[in-house]
């Protein structure tokens, strides 16, 4: 049976004008296979920013090969998992970052599947993402929340524009104001280890019956940085956003107008990217609830 490659994973390679990297691609995972003592099985579908196959070790174990695709580099998520050391996160058990390879603990299902209220997924969520936060210091080659939002600010108006502006000016103009606030915010004696990108389909189910994350992007930011991506997450849901925000406050201590801004960051930004790239209907839904709240503070 030949290598699958998700559709999402070839839009994405596509759209970034790596197409030759798809060619490749087989021979990357048979030399990985060979050499790490692998024995192939089926691809999983779910993310776009690298390959997830799943695979058998030689001693049976089963583990799950990443390769990450050219516009995405692994080395930060291979020191979050380094750093993280399974508690919270999946396990790192081989790397290569050469060939943008990781070999990972094999998880269950999603939350998403397990856990049939939004609300109660919400605090889970919160409690695996304290779970994986600790003090990481300067000298660890982490981005920081302040790259974060500097990086989102810079790419953010062209991406807007490449997208054929799937938002209003004035949603941007909000998200680019969170962006200032939370990078001029950012002290480095405050931050933690982070994940970034925190979702119902980003925690599975470990063998003990807890959840663990996968996909860590890996920075030394906030706390607030991986709240906000839990108010970000199931657009179109319908409930106060703003009382989500305190909830998960109050459940971590956290302040809830850096939560709040850090939703609107990656909610818009997310947006914008999943329209970018064909991801919908996400990227709608997140941008036609952006654009409901800024037009509700305008």
């Amino acid at each position: 049976m030949g290598l699958e490659i998700p559709e999402q994973v070839r839009r994405t390679v596509v759209a970034d004008g790596d197409e030759a990297w798809l060619d490749g691609l087989p021979g990357v995972v048979d030399s990985l296979a060979r050499e790490w003592g692998l024995v192939i099985g089926a691809s999983l579908e779910g993310g776009h920013a690298a390959l997830a196959v799943e695979v058998t070790r030689v001693d049976g174990t089963p583990a799950v090969l990443k390769v990450g695709v050219p516009s995405r580099d692994v080395g930060p998520e291979a020191v979050a998992l380094r750093l993280a050391n399974g508690r919270g996160c999946a396990e790192l058990l081989v790397e290569d970052l050469g060939r943008q390879a990781l070999l990972l603990e094999r998880l269950g299902a999603p939350m998403y599947e397990l856990v049939a209220d939004p609300a109660s997924r919400h605090g889970l969520l919160c409690d695996v993402a304290a779970r994986l936060w600790r003090s990481v210091g300067t000298e660890v080659d982490l981005p920081t929340g302040a790259d974060l939002a500097e990086q989102y600010a810079d790419r953010l108006p062209g991406l807007w524009e490449e997208a054929g502006r799937p938002c209003s000016p004035a949603t941007v103009a909000d998200a680019l104001s969170c962006m200032s606030r939370r990078r001029d915010a950012y002290d480095d004696r405050s931050a933690v280890l982070v994940h970034g990108d925190i979702h119902e389909l980003n925690a599975l189910q470990a063998s003990d019956g807890s959840y663990k994350l996968i996909d860590p992007a890996g920075l030394r930011a906030e706390p607030a940085c991986d709240l906000g991506t839990i108010v970000r997450c199931n657009p179109g849901l319908g409930d106060d956003l703003r009382a989500r925000t305190e909830r998960l406050a109050s459940r971590t201590g956290v302040d809830p107008t850096a939560i709040w801004e850090w939703g609107t960051i990656h909610r818009v930004f997310s947006g914008v990217y999943a329209t970018s790239i064909g991801f919908q209907p996400f990227g709608e839904q997140l941008l036609t609830e952006a654009d409901r709240l800024s037009r509700a503070q305008g």
